[in-house]
């Protein structure tokens, strides 16, 4: 096989590693270093040795993220304040032309599954990323995680149950998070608090994740009247020289913020029954960086 063919075939693949990774870890430039990692294995491995390179791929990457996960376990213990995931410029593109192939893609990278995804063990993320966001059969992500494939399918129970426990509903309709991303933005920039709590669920929440980095709320806040009133501090300190642009985001609208021309923090939220339901606000410049070309 020439370097040619073996990069070829590298980067046919590369988006599906690159999707396993990142829904593994949370962090674009974790998961870069994974496939990078995956690469040089797969670069320097016996062409003898591999009669599918996609499961070898998919495999080693697997693999790869697992001992990252187990590692990152003991930092995202110690991080200050809550830890959202770091922001994705998510667009499908041609190669994913049907509609509910793309909303499953885009709810398996959305905030609101990744937070949960958290609370998993590595196993059980492994499966879930393999088998809810991408269907790989069971027989082959058994063969991927060296476990049985009735150990694979008890792990993906109940990774499944845990993870339908625990995800807050809401909607995935682009169209319709969009109107109401684009009306939060216009009320709080406005000052117009009466539309702002008419827009927020009674018992919505605000995460906000700095690191400690930043400015932002070390708790998660609650309830419509308190979301309201932080948000309506933030726009009385606006941040200088700013610039407002429409992303998508983990699979949704998100708001990029920038002052100066560099990224100052992200706005996604989540919306159920005509409500804004959870606000999600990335203020570490840490996971800001990968945005600085947008």
């Amino acid at each position: 096989m020439t370097a040619d063919t073996t990069t070829d075939i590298f980067e046919e693949h590369r988006s599906v590693l690159t999707g396993v990774a990142y829904r593994m870890l949370g962090r674009v430039a974790d998961a870069e270093d994974v496939v990078q990692e995956a690469w040089l294995r797969w670069s320097s491995a016996s062409r003898e040795d591999v009669r599918e390179p996609r499961a070898f791929l998919v495999r080693v990457t697997t693999r790869l993220a697992i001992d990252r996960l187990r590692q990152a376990k003991s930092r995202r213990e110690a991080y200050v304040g809550p830890w959202l995931p770091e922001p994705l410029v998510t667009d499908f593109g041609p190669a994913v032309p049907d509609t509910a192939e793309r909303a499953v893609l885009a709810d398996s990278v959305s905030v609101a599954v990744l937070v949960v995804l958290e609370s998993l063990s590595p196993l059980e993320r492994a499966v879930f990323v393999l088998r809810e966001a991408f269907g790989f059969p069971y027989a082959e992500i058994a063969a991927t995680l060296d476990r049985s494939e009735a150990a694979v399918r008890q792990l993906a129970g109940r990774a499944r149950r845990h993870v339908e426990e625990r995800k807050p509903r809401y909607d995935v309709d682009p169209a319709h998070r969009r109107d109401l991303t684009e009306r939060f933005l216009a009320a709080a920039a406005g000052g117009d608090i009466e539309e702002l709590l008419i827009l927020l669920a009674p018992d919505v929440r605000l995460v906000g994740d700095s690191g400690g980095k930043s400015k932002a709320p070390l708790r998660v806040i609650e309830s419509a009247d308190k979301v309201g009133r932080f948000l309506f501090a933030v726009v009385r300190d606006q941040v200088p020289d700013f610039d407002i642009r429409f992303l998508e985001l983990n699979g949704g609208p998100g708001l990029l913020v920038l002052s100066g021309g560099r990224p100052d923090s992200v706005f996604q939220v989540d919306v159920w029954d005509g409500l804004i339901q959870c606000v999600y606000i990335v203020r570490n410049p840490d996971k800001l960086a990968c945005l600085a070309g947008e």
